[in-house]
């Protein structure tokens, strides 16, 4: 580890040293665990995110109940189109969001590395897996999203690797997001190009791969027959099943793609006290909760199972291909040149 990485976790260990000190549930998740902060929170707060409606939905009651003068009001998009607003407003110089929850983790330390953020640790992020977090706290995982393969019940014998799509020991269609408007398509994309090479995309042309934009429509593809298979978010597979699709999922045995869903301050809210409220009940046992419930996500509290009945965070860790600061660096310094090599691949 280098120095300033070095100096970056020993102050991030003090900051979670004195957090330690306050009073914080020790014990399994319970209800009605409140934080206090410094004045009463109060007023409106605005939170960017690309989570799911149903989701924010189910969200809405625990923060009225936790946070009675908080007025919550959410923009909510798909991560690009979420990005997009961003940009357009920082570059008026009028960021309405007090609070980014999104679900490309590049964008946000990207943001994170130009100032945009307010560095806050929550006391609850003392339980999360330290890969999880940012040494300078500027923002936090409150979900972590899954790639996996998933086939039709009725389909083929299904690809075991993502490696498995382009050497030739899997034969079938398989449908893939595209990493050009897709968020998670995106980070998949990184994950792929770093662990295989340029000639993973080109590979994934020749053999037919379907780009179908993003997860609902991989979904589609794999669901109507049109794919065998598909890459796509554990959290779509298992909303899917619970409404009766015959998909199902497989685990890699090249290890899933892991996504961190961060959340973050900006350092430009007018409401800080309120905004780090917000964040607190999102990483609290009962919004922890229900993103699983609601979300079909992973928590990042440890102490939760998984959704769908799958095991909690520190197994799913076990599963995956490792998020590291490496792969950070590849998303942020050659995400363009990434985005050209899968546009060249499947321009041809």
């Amino acid at each position: 580890m280098s120095l300033p990485a070095l100096a970056r976790a020993a102050g991030l260990v003090f900051t979670l040293a004195v957090l330690s000190s306050c009073r914080i549930e020790s014990a399994a998740p319970s209800s009605g665990a409140t934080l206090s902060h410094e004045g009463t929170p109060s007023g409106e707060v605005w939170v960017y995110t690309s989570m799911y409606q149903h989701v924010l939905d189910a969200l809405e009651p625990l923060l009225k109940k936790q946070l009675p003068g908080v007025t919550v009001r959410w923009y909510q998009a798909g991560s690009e189109k979420v990005a997009s607003r961003l940009e357009a407003e920082r570059a008026a110089g009028a960021v309405r969001a007090d609070i980014l929850s999104a679900s490309d983790p590049f964008f946000v330390e990207r943001l994170a590395r130009e100032g945009a953020f307010l560095p806050y640790a929550s006391p609850h992020v003392l339980r999360v897996p330290r890969s999880l977090l940012d040494l300078d706290a500027r923002h936090a995982s409150i979900r972590v999203s899954t790639m996996v393969l998933v086939h039709r019940e009725d389909s083929p014998p299904p690809p075991t690797s993502f490696a498995a799509l382009v050497d030739g020991t899997w034969t079938g269609r398989v449908a893939i997001g595209d990493p050009l408007t897709s968020g998670t398509a995106f980070t998949w994309a990184v994950f792929c190009r770093t662990k295989y090479g340029e000639g993973y995309f080109t590979g994934l042309r020749e053999r037919g791969a379907i780009v179908a934009g993003g997860n609902a429509a991989v979904l589609q593809k794999v669901e109507s027959g049109e794919a065998d298979a598909g890459v796509l978010l554990l959290e779509n597979a298992l909303t899917a099943r619970s409404r009766g699709s015959r998909i199902r999922v497989v685990w890699p045995t090249d290890g899933a793609v892991l996504i961190p869903g961060p959340v973050a301050l900006f350092a430009t809210t007018p409401n800080p006290v309120a905004a780090k409220a917000v964040v607190d009940v999102l990483l609290s046992p009962e919004g922890q909760r229900l993103i699983v419930e609601k979300g079909d996500m992973h928590a990042v509290d440890p102490r939760l199972p998984g959704p769908g009945g799958e095991p909690g965070v520190d197994t799913l860790l076990t599963r995956t291909q490792p998020w590291t600061p490496a792969l950070m660096e590849e998303g942020l310094t050659r995400g363009g040149a990434i985005k050209e090599a899968f546009s060249r691949a499947f321009s041809r």
